[in-house]
């Protein structure tokens, strides 16, 4: 039987993974769609929250890094509320919240998993889709969205002329033997909102040739290369995505990299696939193995990290957010 959304025993949680955004196809438009994603979900990083019933509304901040995210959890739950007239008290409680403008997708996640839950409570089928569009997520990727409800290495063909996310093309399991070296910089934030917005109206546009050299990489070289698990195939697309990239967007981050000392760091790994995650500051570097990703962090380390750096390794993600609903007590 289902059970009631107003039942004060009623608990809803869901984990939502972390994405890394590995490159644009083509971000001007030059070939005659704008965007187009590559990404990653990726496991060790997460939104986590739970959902009950409540007197009145509250958010409950479990993790004091979501104190940053207080404001825009509520914002989502009034658009929520506004698009469907469901306006009974809720309790959210923030457990765990991805690092924010940090290159992990972190708003798109926390929009979904709100979405999500907030929809199974009211007992709605809503898609992904629509909770994006209606909480003005996904407007250049798509692949946060995707992520979400199936995780996986991801690519999306960019948002189309009616302003609703971008269709998903093609998805491929991350080979499970794989490991990616995280690199963080907590001094600095990579770009979002307005700011983002400006900075890529502002940059001249990629040349159509180079889009073209993209997405000949990764439909030829980064694609086959993780459907087949041939790792030097799949490396050598995603270090000529990043190049071209890098060198497209250094005048709006200060560089090929918004941190300079993560690019060292993931510069320093050798047979490596390398990269920044979106605007970053997060860094990437995706390596075949466990000991082989063990060794390069072992060498990193006993050079001395850079301050300000964390290294941490996770493996890829082949499916998407976890919903789950018990019995609690009432609040």
């Amino acid at each position: 039987m289902p059970v009631s959304a107003a039942d004060p025993h009623r608990l809803l949680t869901l984990r939502a993974p972390g994405r890394l955004h590995l490159g644009f196809l083509d971000p001007a438009g030059t070939l005659g769609r704008h965007f187009g994603s590559l990404g990653l979900v990726i496991d060790g990083f997460a939104t986590e929250l739970a959902l009950s019933a409540a007197s009145t509304d509250d958010i409950v901040i479990v993790d004091p890094a979501a104190q940053a995210e207080v404001e825009r959890a509520a914002r989502f739950l009034h658009l929520l509320r506004e698009h469907t007239g469901l306006r009974a008290p809720l309790r959210l409680q923030l457990t765990r919240v991805l690092p924010p403008h940090a290159g992990f997708g972190s708003g798109t996640q926390l929009a979904l998993a709100i979405g999500r839950v907030f929809a199974h409570w009211h007992g709605l089928a809503i898609g992904s889709a629509t909770l994006a569009h209606w909480l003005a997520r996904g407007l250049r990727s798509g692949i946060g969205i995707a992520g979400f409800d199936q995780g996986g290495l991801l690519l999306d063909g960019g948002p189309g002329p009616d302003g609703l996310p971008a269709p998903l093309l093609s998805r491929i399991a991350f080979p499970a033997a794989w490991r990616v070296i995280v690199v963080q910089d907590e001094r600095h934030r990579g770009l979002s909102g307005p700011q983002e917005k400006q900075a890529i109206a502002t940059l001249p546009p990629l040349p159509q040739a180079l889009s073209a050299d993209i997405c000949h990489q990764v439909l030829m070289r980064v694609l086959p290369g993780a459907a087949s698990g041939e790792f030097a195939l799949f490396a050598a697309g995603i270090n000529r995505v990043q190049q071209l990239l890098g060198a497209h967007f250094a005048p709006a981050q200060g560089g090929a990299y918004t941190s300079a000392a993560v690019g060292r760091t993931v510069q320093a790994i050798d047979g490596a696939a390398i990269g920044q995650s979106s605007w970053g500051p997060t860094g990437f570097a995706i390596l075949p193995s466990q000991a082989s990703a063990d060794a390069a962090v072992q060498a990193l380390r006993a050079r001395a990290l850079e301050p300000g750096l964390t290294l941490g390794i996770v493996a890829g993600l082949n499916r998407g957010a976890l919903l789950g609903e018990h019995a609690c007590e009432p609040h």
